[in-house]
């Protein structure tokens, strides 16, 4: 019986930029599919930032049709305002694959970066260099489509465990 194969997408969520990655995972084996980033208007209201998260998000889940979906956790820093903003762009991100169907996990940014590179203080250069050591034909644009792999790849780890 051979393994059947799993499509993630991992959704960096960002106000300005969401990344978003999709691999395919067939048992132990993983697979890059595709990568990307969302820009959002910097000028204007909040709510248009989140239209343009929301549409890009569902094109994409649309065209690629993944089977699961991993959205990073919000890191709550010292500004308030800025952490409340972001969880709403965190928000959009787990409401599109949802209406879409998909099972939503959700990884802290330490559990992606232990995942990854076996610490939980992992920098950008140490994912984007881990993630191109996963998956060798990644093409990414920017460092969020770098992490939005790295949580993709976290689901495909820990994917078993969260659903049982």
């Amino acid at each position: 019986m051979s393994a059947k194969t799993i499509r993630i997408i991992g959704i960096d969520p960002g106000l300005r930029r969401t990344g978003w990655g999709v691999i395919e995972q067939t048992g132990s084996a993983l697979a890059f599919v595709a990568a990307g980033t969302i820009g959002a208007p910097t000028e204007g209201p909040l709510a248009h930032r989140l239209v343009a998260i929301h549409d890009g998000l569902a094109d994409v889940i649309g065209s690629l049709k993944p089977d699961e979906a991993a959205v990073e956790q919000t890191f709550v820093n010292m500004n308030a305002a800025a952490t409340l903003k972001l969880g709403q762009a965190r928000g959009v991100a787990m409401l599109v694959p949802a209406l879409a169907g998909l099972p939503v996990g959700e990884y802290a940014p330490n559990q992606v970066k232990k995942t990854l590179v076996g610490a939980g203080h992992g920098d950008k250069r140490q994912i984007r260099m881990m993630v191109k050591v996963l998956l060798p034909r990644a093409d990414f644009d920017t460092d969020d489509s770098a992490d939005a792999l790295a949580i993709a790849i976290c689901h495909a780890h820990h994917r078993t465990a969260v659903r049982a």
